[in-house]
């Protein structure tokens, strides 16, 4: 195989994984001694957290390319937004993680590149399906 490219052997493997996320979530967070006064905040439901922006900017294709995964009913240009709870789904019907953590790594990271925006306020979640908020993919 020395010559070919290995990247058509992948062809088929799918590009939204639960490593991919936590990966890219990862290595946007600010490292030990790094200075943290420039940095981008992004809401969770459970935490917010603030990323490197520079790190950020170099995985923004990547973040846009996991997103898109996501079903079309979470885009402005399919249904508008859809509950937290049906994040786990990909656009293919698969599921691509069981974990919530998982899932709000995703919107974190593309609210952080304004990808993604939460359509109401934390006060009104509760009124929602699972007291989930609903999200909205700027695609």
């Amino acid at each position: 195989m020395e010559g070919k490219e290995t990247s058509t052997m992948n062809a088929n493997a799918p590009v939204l994984t639960p490593q991919r996320v936590e990966a890219i979530f990862a290595d946007c967070l600010f490292r030990e001694g790094e200075d943290t006064s420039n940095h981008v905040v992004a809401e969770g439901i459970v935490r917010n957290v603030g990323f490197h922006p520079g790190r950020l900017e170099e995985h923004r294709q990547e973040i846009h390319d996991l997103l898109a995964e996501l079903p079309d009913d979470f885009k402005v240009s399919g249904n508008g937004g859809m509950s937290f709870l049906n994040a786990c789904m990909d656009r293919h019907g698969n599921q691509w993680t069981g974990m919530h953590l998982t899932q709000e790594q995703l919107f974190q990271l593309g609210i952080a590149i304004d990808e993604v925006a939460c359509l109401l306020p934390r006060e009104a979640w509760a009124l929602l399906p699972g007291g989930m908020p609903y999200y909205v993919v700027k695609q």
